[in-house]
């Protein structure tokens, strides 16, 4: 199965120039915990609210922090044609819930471990998966 089938294809985004106020609201409204930071649709970072608590929040920062000083940079990206099973060790080795989904640099959908769950032959896979996220197990 590739990750065409099972991605959400309307995702929100934000802009780095954008304020962590605008990144919590839509978090809020969509009741997701990360959205993806593009810059001419071209996918640049994601905000986590966990980004948004420790990179500004507990340093004082106030709401009008621009997503560009909170944001993680360095993120991992799937393609529509990848392998579920890919996308899944991925998330395990990575340690994250959710990856943007990019073609051509440009990002078109977004993939979570709940949308790998609720394959039924993947489900030790998304297992594992949520497993080494939380307990913060490195491969």
């Amino acid at each position: 199965m590739k990750v065409k089938q099972i991605m959400t294809t309307d995702v929100s985004t934000v802009s780095p120039s954008d304020t962590v106020t605008k990144a919590a609201s839509i978090m809020g409204q969509l009741n997701v915990g990360s959205v993806p930071v593009t810059d001419n649709n071209k996918v640049v970072g994601i905000v986590t609210d966990r980004d948004i608590i420790l990179r500004g929040v507990a340093k004082g920062n106030d709401s009008n922090q621009k997503i560009s000083e909170v944001m993680t940079t360095n993120i991992k990206c799937a393609t529509p044609e990848m392998d579920i099973h890919t996308v899944a060790d991925i998330m395990a080795e990575n340690q994250v819930r959710r990856l943007p989904v990019v073609e051509s640099d440009i990002l078109v959908g977004i993939v979570a471990i709940g949308d790998l769950a609720v394959e039924n032959i993947l489900e030790n896979e998304a297992g594992e998966a949520l497993h080494n996220i939380s307990m913060g197990v490195r491969h």
